[in-house]
């Protein structure tokens, strides 16, 4: 048996394998920090970051039979992770940004059978999209203009549905107040 085999850290990734719930606990409680420092770090976004340690917390929950303590510590494990997660979602939010800008003003002709005077909401909406965070903006896009469900929305991102429905939440709450307070 490897030093590394007796590790802590280790030994909680093993009994997480085991469905430890309890394990998952001390293993957030031990790195949470840290992972939510490089989050934010790389995503500059605090709300995002959280989202981020959530989502690789619980992928390394269903991921822990696969650690190989021979190939690193647990704590780098956890870190590739996170950082895999969040080059994929600037990747993703960059992608986004070039197409909202696109076409800046919204200028398109309306939509055949949809009022004219419907440009400038439109482009509200677009804008107050834009200015969310890229994982809120995301649930709110699957679902409305894809037509996904909570359930099938969790299946795309492979996130769980919860994370699904409190993105879905806060994203409609800021999207309430941007579009509020512009029409103040």
């Amino acid at each position: 048996m490897s030093d590394r085999a007796l590790d802590p850290d280790t030994l909680l990734v093993q009994a997480m394998a085991d469905g430890d719930r309890r394990a998952l606990g001390q293993l957030y409680d031990r790195h949470a920090g840290a992972l939510l420092a490089l989050a934010i770090r790389m995503l500059r976004d605090a709300d995002a970051g959280h989202d981020l340690v959530h989502d690789v917390l619980l992928e390394a929950w269903r991921c822990a039979a696969d650690f190989d303590p021979g190939r690193g510590a647990v704590r780098t494990w956890l870190a590739l992770r996170l950082r895999s997660r969040a080059l994929d979602r600037l990747r993703s939010a960059r992608a986004r940004r070039e197409v909202l800008h696109a076409a800046p003003g919204d200028d398109r002709p309306a939509r055949a059978g949809e009022a004219p005077d419907l440009a400038p909401d439109r482009r509200r909406v677009r804008v107050a999209l834009g200015a969310l965070p890229q994982a809120q903006r995301a649930v709110l896009e699957l679902g409305y203009f894809e037509g996904l469900s909570s359930t099938e929305i969790a299946d795309r991102l492979d996130v769980p549905v919860g994370t699904v429905k409190s993105r879905t939440r806060a994203g409609l709450e800021k999207l309430r107040g941007a579009l509020g307070a512009e029409a103040s």
